[in-house]
């Protein structure tokens, strides 16, 4: 399926949020994600399904200062 992910077009087999975010090679605890731009509690990434076109954002903390 296609998907968007913070504003670029990909092809994905992921089913779920959970199973992208692994795929793209995303860790830790303290990523902040949205579907279709609504929030998405890292407790319901494994239940979020995943549908073609939907708009996923993945922001995660910088470092430095």
């Amino acid at each position: 399926m296609t998907l968007i992910v913070n504003g670029e077009t990909l092809e994905s087999g992921a089913a779920t949020l959970s199973e992208l975010l692994l795929a793209l090679e995303y860790e830790g605890e303290w990523l902040a994600t949205a579907v279709n731009g609504e929030l998405v509690h890292r407790e319901d990434r494994s239940t979020c399904r995943l549908s073609d076109g939907d708009r996923i954002e993945v922001l995660s903390p910088m470092q430095g200062g």
